[in-house]
């Protein structure tokens, strides 16, 4: 393991771990640094002590560089690796059957990595395929897609795609669903992606009438292929342990997975550890409506892809059929299903 591939390691596992931004952030930094010497420089540095000479370069990430060119695997990742590692539970069959990722996000919005890293990534988990579903424009905390940014962001997928092949990046955004119901962008610029994710993300505790209209227009627009994070909770911890620490909006859920289904929209089981939406109940409901289904990660990092792993373990806890869940399919199908819904 080289010093820069350390380095990136520990911003990975940080990242899987939720750990504090800040820190990865730091270790990104040094990456680099440590990239753009020219070659020797690093060792040299080390043999006459001047290596937190270094800007970016401090006692945390020193210690990571120095025992990678010993040719060890540096304290720190094995430590990482142990505490942040996520467990393959029930649903590891399912998760070895999932093909990709419906809902990630890059630099291009609010996210902490570019395309190339997340796809990269992606396929070293065994993905085939990543969907990039940047922030459409009004969320401005995210720095969202406005039009000319998303058609710029479609020519590097497509460059992307010639280097990357046979693995695919699939195009996509997060369109915040507005208070009126309307979509956060064009529709001839949806009716162009892959698949578009719709999530509410202001004005969460609205009036359960005026949140239930909302999210029902969305879903039964042709563009939007599966409702994201439907409740728009936070919560910290798992199972018996588990508290919403934001509360979920309210909405009349079956009106809206009745929508969901007769529109062929599917729901989304968010992975993030401090989303898991929707809840048990909501998501048994939503069977029950007849609802597809989308497994995603919500990645904003690399690290945070491999969180597909607790929605598989929800899915088999509520005997969700495998072909019934979204990514499951291959690229081929899941871009002919969205072009038919577009055209239906």
């Amino acid at each position: 393991m080289t010093p820069l591939e350390a380095l990136e390691r520990v911003a990975y596992l940080q990242d899987r771990g939720l750990l504090p931004s800040q820190k990865t952030a730091a270790f990104l930094r040094a990456a680099e640094v440590v990239r753009a010497l020219p070659a020797g420089e690093l060792e040299h540095r080390v043999q006459t002590g001047t290596l937190l000479d270094l800007p970016a370069v401090g006692a945390s990430t020193g210690e990571v560089i120095v025992q990678a060119l010993q040719g060890r695997i540096p304290d720190r990742i094995a430590r990482l690796e142990q505490e942040t590692q996520i467990p393959l539970g029930e649903g590891a069959g399912l998760r070895a059957a999932l093909k990709g990722d419906c809902h990630t996000h890059s630099t291009w919005s609010d996210g902490g990595a570019p395309i190339a890293t997340m796809a990269r990534a992606a396929r070293d988990l065994g993905h085939e395929y990543l969907v990039v579903t940047d922030h459409s424009p009004r969320l401005t905390i995210a720095h969202g897609l406005d039009r000319d940014r998303l058609l710029a962001q479609l020519d590097e997928i497509a460059a992307l795609n010639e280097e990357l092949a046979p693995f695919r990046i699939l195009t996509g955004i997060e369109v915040d669903i507005l208070v009126d119901g309307e979509l956060d962008q064009d529709d001839d610029l949806l009716a162009q992606l892959d698949l578009v994710v719709a999530s509410v993300h202001a004005k969460l505790g609205m009036e359960a009438h005026h949140m239930t209209e909302r999210i029902l227009k969305a879903v039964a627009s042709p563009h939007v292929d599966v409702l994201g994070h439907c409740t728009g909770r936070k919560v910290k911890g798992f199972g018996s342990s588990l508290r919403e620490i934001r509360a979920r909006s309210s909405f009349d859920t079956q009106l809206v997975f009745d929508a969901c289904a007769a529109y062929g929209t599917a729901v989304e089981i968010n992975c993030r550890p401090e989303r898991q939406d929707p809840p048990p109940e909501l998501l048994d409901q939503a069977l029950d409506a007849g609802c597809l289904i989308s497994i995603d990660t919500d990645a904003h990092s690399p690290g945070h892809l491999e969180f597909l792993s607790y929605g598989c373990d929800k899915a088999v806890a509520h005997g969700i059929e495998p072909d019934r869940i979204l990514n499951t399919w291959d690229a081929d199908r899941l871009v002919a299903w969205t072009r038919d819904r577009r055209a239906a």
